[in-house]
């Protein structure tokens, strides 16, 4: 058991660099796209929007935060991170996300289904979805909510693109800043 005194004798971690120069937050925002092509972040936040319906807020928060993290976009790591605890998610769920296959039990089974299939689309390395993947999320969604929860998949995973395209700049955001 740790106490205050022991704390007081412990002395300061100091911060390491774990992120090569050349990609660290000092590194300046290439391009802001949404500024320069409302137009097509428009047509983005629409297929957003469009995706949400018949899914649950929560679900889409593991969903987009999983593909972020797949796709090494600090940004939107950041922001769904924000998001999620801003509306009630716990650090415990969020940190296992990473984690899904030595963890599953912090999730419902509607949910892992939707994050296979989030795994198997954003990464298709191998050159499809598994059909287990797909009978799996089927069982769990119907025709209707299957085809939002993809829109939610390749929404994020365009978001994703262009945030780490550009560099967009992580650790601003507040939750709620964006709203689609």
């Amino acid at each position: 058991m740790t106490t205050e005194n022991d704390t007081a004798k412990t002395p300061a971690r100091t911060a390491r660099k774990t992120t090569d120069a050349r990609f660290s937050a000092e590194q300046p925002t290439r391009l802001d796209w949404t500024k320069l092509r409302p137009d097509v972040y428009k047509a983005l936040a629409t297929l957003e929007q469009v995706s949400r319906v018949g899914l649950e807020p929560d679900l889409l928060h593991l969903v987009r935060l999983r593909a972020s993290q797949l796709n090494h976009c600090a940004f939107c790591v950041d922001m769904h991170t924000k998001d999620a605890l801003a509306t009630g998610e716990t650090v415990q769920r969020l940190m296992h996300l990473g984690t899904l296959e030595e963890s599953p039990h912090f999730y419902t089974e509607r949910e892992l289904a939707a994050l296979e299939l989030t795994e198997a689309v954003t990464v298709l390395t191998d050159g499809f979805v598994p059909d287990e993947v797909w009978q799996r999320a089927a069982a769990h969604f119907d025709e209707e909510e299957l085809t939002g929860l993809l829109a939610a998949i390749v929404a994020i995973n365009a978001w994703n693109r262009y945030g780490v395209a550009t560099r967009m700049r992580a650790g601003d955001y507040q939750a709620g800043d964006i709203h689609h």
